[in-house]
């Protein structure tokens, strides 16, 4: 397994190992905040303010929580004292706090301020941001976008990260292309090159630009998130999991990089590893999909099919409109040869995606392990008809005379 590709870039660096108690926390407020328990958001940061201090982070998590209950007065508060430990670090959630209680001033300035710091957001954060409606049609409001705030190269990058969450690469490349020339050792062109490389197959030249750039900013988690997805793309899966584990040691209160990094455990076998982060991922985000999924693929491939299927169980109860998660349970009835179940799922996922053919093969598969081989002849010819050719086979074999 190949795991050395960044460590020239990690040579001679401590990696700070945050304490786990303080990540605890913010990981649990994040969770709460997603869900709408903002009371619990309150409450669990309020008794990490007791035993930690000096993490900004506490405080605009905690801010957030007050928006969301609407009570300004304390998110405000809490905001500022993010500030006061972390210059500018409150300034977006002032202006957006202002702006809900209508001063239109307060908030542009406050607003200008974020836009002059390391903390700037994007104008498409800031113009799509609920808590600008109150002001958005004042006067203040339009004269402020009248100057412009962001340059020419950040629009344009903006543009490529746009058109690349839409699956247009093409004019992507474009535009990268006619900013190359003034732009070529800005770090965010580079960025911006590397995000088009990825997303155009080309994981060797994504690498090598992040690799200049993490050159030079080693630590910057923008960077090193796209370094690891492009070494998974690239099937350096063990690779993109120590990348993960640097990013979670530098205390980066994200629960997807546990998520992420059970992904490249299980691509590389290490299912114990996975499966310890997909259940602390699952302690916190208990509905979710994908980590459900994940789960359930992790211990079947470690040979517990039927806790495989409790995942799987649990997975449909949440999310039963899924057609996948039906599929994915039915695979493991069928591994365990339990076909008059698996057959009962086939057939709710075709219900609601008739145009899969795998599906439909394997549910004529375990048809014909019932006994059921006029049925099971069916779906062989509806499989072969979508496009499944090792359905020509099962035919030929259970349905030719």
């Amino acid at each position: 397994m190949k795991r050395n590709i960044l460590l020239f870039i990690f040579s001679g660096v401590t990696v700070l190992m945050f304490a786990q108690q303080p990540l605890d926390y913010l990981l649990k407020a994040k969770a709460y905040n997603y869900y709408g328990k903002y009371d619990e958001t309150i409450r669990i940061i309020s008794e990490g303010l007791t035993k930690i201090n000096g993490d900004h982070r506490f405080f605009l998590l905690r801010a957030e929580a007050f928006l969301g209950k609407n009570n300004l007065d304390d998110a405000l508060k809490d905001f500022q004292s993010a500030n006061s430990l972390v210059k500018f670090s409150g300034e977006y959630g002032i202006s957006k706090t202002l702006a809900r209680s209508g001063d239109i001033q307060g908030s542009l300035i406050h607003l200008q301020n974020n836009l002059n710091s390391q903390f700037k957001v994007t104008e498409k954060e800031v113009l799509l941001d609920p808590s600008f409606s109150r002001i958005e049609n004042s006067s203040g409001w339009r004269q402020f976008w009248k100057t412009e705030r962001y340059t020419e190269t950040e629009v344009r990058i903006s543009e490529i990260e746009y058109d690349l969450s839409v699956g247009k690469s093409e004019d992507a490349k474009t535009t990268l292309d006619e900013l190359y020339a003034e732009n070529k050792n800005n770090p965010e062109f580079l960025y911006a090159k590397a995000l088009v490389d990825l997303s155009m197959g080309k994981s060797s030249d994504c690498i090598s630009a992040l690799q200049k750039l993490l050159g030079s900013d080693r630590g910057n988690e923008k960077y090193l998130r796209l370094m690891a997805k492009a070494q998974f793309t690239a099937g350096n899966a063990a690779g993109a999991s120590d990348t993960y584990s640097f990013i979670i040691n530098q205390g980066v209160a994200d629960a997807s990089l546990l998520y992420l990094r059970a992904e490249c455990y299980s691509r590389t076998g290490e299912n114990e590893r996975a499966l310890k982060d997909i259940t602390a991922f699952l302690d916190l985000y208990p509905d979710d999909s994908k980590a459900l999924r994940l789960a359930g693929k992790t211990v079947s491939s470690s040979g517990d099919n039927l806790k495989a299927i409790e995942f799987f169980s649990r997975n449909l109860k949440v999310h039963p409109e899924d057609p996948e998660c039906y599929i994915d349970r039915a695979n493991s009835y069928f591994v365990s040869g339990t076909w008059e179940n698996a057959v009962s799922d086939y057939s709710m996922a075709l219900d609601m995606q008739p145009s899969n053919p795998d599906t439909w093969l394997y549910k004529g598969i375990a048809l014909v392990n019932q006994g059921k081989k006029e049925d099971a002849c069916h779906d062989f010819n509806v499989a072969l008809g979508l496009g499944n050719k090792k359905a020509a086979s099962y035919l030929s074999k259970y349905c030719i005379k």
